[in-house]
C-alpha cells in the first residue's frame, strides 16, 4: 500500500488501537499512513488541555515531554496497525533522542506530527518525528517504542 490521505472512520479505527484515553490520549486524527513506513498525525491543542493549568498559567505552552508523546502515540498507531495488533501489546515510550523544540506550541495550534520508521526489530521500534505548526518546524526528534504485552 502506498501512503494515502486517510478518511475519519479509518483515523478513529487506527487510533483506537492506542491504550491511551483522555486527558492522554495526544493524538487526535491520522491523515496520512503508508504501513510500516510511515504516518501522519494531527493532534489539536485547545485551552482546555489539563497540563495547560500549570504550564503555565499566564504562558500556557504545551510541554515538549508531551510534544514527544504525541510523536511515540502517533508512531505507536503506526507500529501496533502494521503489526495487526488485536489488544495484546502496548507501545512504551523507551527512548527519546536529539529533540529539539524550536517554537512553542500553543492552545489554538494544530500540530502536525509527521513520523517515519527508521528501523523495526520486534518488539522495538525506532521513528524520526518531526512537529508542525502552519507548515513551521516546531520540534523534532528520534523516539523509540517498545511493545510490551498489554495486562489482561
Amino acid at each position: 500500500m502506498t501512503s494515502e490521505k486517510i478518511d475519519a472512520e479509518t483515523s478513529r479505527r487506527l487510533i483506537s488501537r492506542l491504550p491511551h484515553r483522555y486527558p492522554f490520549l495526544l493524538v487526535d486524527r491520522i491523515v496520512e499512513y503508508e504501513p510500516g513506513k510511515r504516518i501522519v498525525g494531527v493532534k489539536g491543542v485547545t485551552h482546555n488541555e489539563p497540563f495547560f493549568v500549570g504550564h503555565f498559567p499566564d504562558f500556557p505552552v504545551m510541554p515538549g515531554v508531551l510534544i514527544m508523546e504525541a510523536m511515540v502515540q502517533t508512531g505507536g498507531v503506526l507500529a501496533m496497525d502494521s503489526m495487526n495488533d488485536k489488544g495484546e501489546f502496548l507501545p512504551i515510550l523507551t527512548r527519546i533522542e536529539k529533540a529539539r523544540f524550536r517554537k512553542p506550541v500553543l492552545p489554538g495550534n494544530q500540530l502536525v506530527m509527521k513520523i517515519e520508521v527508521t528501523r523495526h526489530r520486534h518488539p522495538v521500534w525506532w521513528f524520526q518525528g518531526k512537529g508542525y505548526v502552519d507548515g513551521e518546524l516546531v520540534a523534532e526528534g528520534t523516539v523509540q517504542a517498545t511493545m510490551g504485552n498489554r495486562p489482561a
